[in-house]
C-alpha cells in the first residue's frame, strides 16, 4: 500500500478457517478503502494462511504467530506496534461487518470522538438475529459497563490511536475479557471526548464455535431469542435459515453480497419495527401481565399475612395451653406426693393400731386365765 492508511484494523484468528474467509470480505467490502486489515494468527490452525493470502489485497497484512498465552494478547500488540492508522479498529475472525461500519463510526471519530461503537446484530446458531441496544451515553448504562459487564462485541468499536499513549495497549497479563479492559480504559483516560454511539447496527455478531452455546451465553439473546421461538411477527430479515452443513455467516454473507443495499436497508429497517414491538409488546401486554401479577401477589402476600396472623395467635394459644397442662402437671405431680406420704401415714398408723390390739388382746386373755382362781379365792 502507497502511503500511510487512515485506519488500521485488528482481526485476530486461531481456529475459525470455516469463516474467517467472510470476515475478510466484509472488511474488504468497506466503503471506506483507505485501511490496513492486520492478521493476526495466534497458533493458527493449518489451512489459515492459504486462505488469508488467496486475497491478494495490499491492504491486508499477515501475523503468523505462534500461540501466545490466553486469548493471545501479546500477539495483538506485536500487531499494534506495526500498525499505522490514526484510527484502530477491531474484526473478529467470525463476525461480519456492514459496509458502511467503518464509515459511520469514522464520521463519530471526526467529529471529536475518542471511542466509537455501533449496534449489533447477535446472530444465534439457527440464524435468529436480534439487536444489542446498550447505550453508553446514558449514565446507569455506563456505569454498568464500567463496573459490571461488558455486552459489546468487540468489532462493534472503532479508537482513535492517540487516545492512548501507546499503540500495544492489549493487557497480556487477563485470562479474558481484554478488550472491555481496552475500551474502559479509553473512556477513562478521555473524559473532556464524548463517546460515539451508533444506533443502527453495523455488525453482525456470531455465537463463537468454542461456546457451543445457540445464544452466545449471554442471558439477553437467549430471551430475546425464547420471544423469536414463540411468536409469529419476529421479522423475517431476522430470521435466516441455516441449512445443514453451512454456517451462520455464510448464509448471512451471501445475502449481504447478493444485494449489499437492498440487504442493509431491509435487515435495519426490520431492526428498528422489531424494536419497536417489542416495545409495544411491553406497554400493551408485558407490564399490564405484570402488574396483574404484582396485584394478585400483594393479594396473595395479605392473605399470607393474615394466616401468619393466625397462626402466631394459635402459637401463642397453644404456649399459654402448654404452660397450663405444665402448671397442672405439676399439681399432679405434688398431689402425688402428697397422696403418697398420706398413704405411709396411714400405713405407718393402722401398724400401729394393729400392735395396739394384739397388746390389748394379750392382756384381755391373760386377765382372763387369772379371773377363775379370783373367783375362787372369794
Amino acid at each position: 500500500m502507497v502511503g500511510r492508511p487512515s485506519i488500521s484494523i485488528l482481526m485476530p484468528t486461531h481456529s475459525r478457517t470455516d469463516v474467517i474467509g467472510f470476515a475478510i470480505e466484509s472488511v474488504l467490502a468497506q466503503s471506506v478503502e483507505d485501511f490496513e486489515l492486520l492478521v493476526v494468527g495466534d497458533g493458527c490452525a493449518p489451512g489459515t494462511a492459504e486462505i488469508v493470502s488467496g486475497y491478494r489485497d495490499q491492504r491486508i497484512r499477515f501475523f503468523d504467530l505462534p500461540k501466545a498465552p490466553f486469548f493471545g494478547y501479546a500477539n495483538r500488540n506485536v500487531a499494534m506496534r506495526e500498525a499505522r492508522g490514526k484510527y484502530i479498529g477491531f474484526a473478529a475472525d467470525d463476525d461480519l461487518l456492514f459496509p458502511d461500519h467503518l464509515e459511520i463510526l469514522l464520521k463519530g471519530l471526526q467529529a471529536g470522538s475518542a471511542l466509537a461503537y455501533s449496534q449489533a446484530l447477535w446472530v444465534s446458531t439457527d440464524g435468529i438475529s436480534a439487536p444489542f441496544m446498550t447505550n453508553l451515553t446514558a449514565d446507569d448504562e455506563l456505569a454498568t459497563f464500567m463496573e459490571r459487564r461488558n455486552s459489546i462485541p468487540a468489532s462493534c468499536f472503532l479508537y482513535r490511536a492517540d487516545s492512548l499513549p501507546v499503540r500495544d495497549a492489549w493487557p497480556e497479563d487477563v485470562e479474558s475479557a481484554a478488550d472491555w479492559i481496552l475500551w474502559r480504559r479509553i473512556i477513562r483516560e478521555n473524559p473532556n471526548q464524548p463517546i460515539f454511539y451508533c444506533r443502527t447496527p453495523t455488525v453482525l455478531h456470531f455465537s463463537a464455535k468454542r461456546m457451543a452455546s445457540r445464544y452466545a451465553k449471554m442471558p439477553e439473546f437467549a430471551t430475546a431469542l425464547d420471544v423469536a421461538d414463540q411468536v409469529t411477527w419476529w421479522p423475517a430479515p431476522l430470521r435466516v435459515s441455516v441449512p445443514d452443513g453451512k454456517t451462520e455467516q455464510d448464509v448471512y454473507a451471501g445475502h449481504m453480497r447478493a444485494d449489499p443495499e437492498g440487504w442493509r436497508q431491509k435487515i435495519r429497517g426490520a431492526t428498528s419495527d422489531l424494536i419497536a414491538r417489542l416495545a409495544w409488546e411491553d406497554i400493551q401486554t408485558v407490564r399490564p401481565y405484570l402488574a396483574q401479577v404484582e396485584e394478585k401477589l400483594s393479594a396473595t402476600y395479605s392473605e399470607l399475612a393474615e394466616s401468619l396472623d393466625r397462626a402466631n395467635l394459635t402459637i401463642s394459644e397453644l404456649g399459654r395451653a402448654e404452660s397450663e397442662v405444665l402448671e397442672a402437671q405439676n399439681a399432679n405431680r405434688i398431689l402425688d406426693g402428697m397422696l403418697a406420704a398420706a398413704n405411709e401415714k396411714i400405713e405407718l398408723q393402722a401398724r400401729e393400731i394393729k400392735a395396739m390390739r394384739s397388746t390389748v388382746a394379750w392382756r384381755l386373755s391373760v386377765l382372763l386365765k387369772r379371773v377363775p382362781s379370783l373367783l375362787r379365792r372369794q
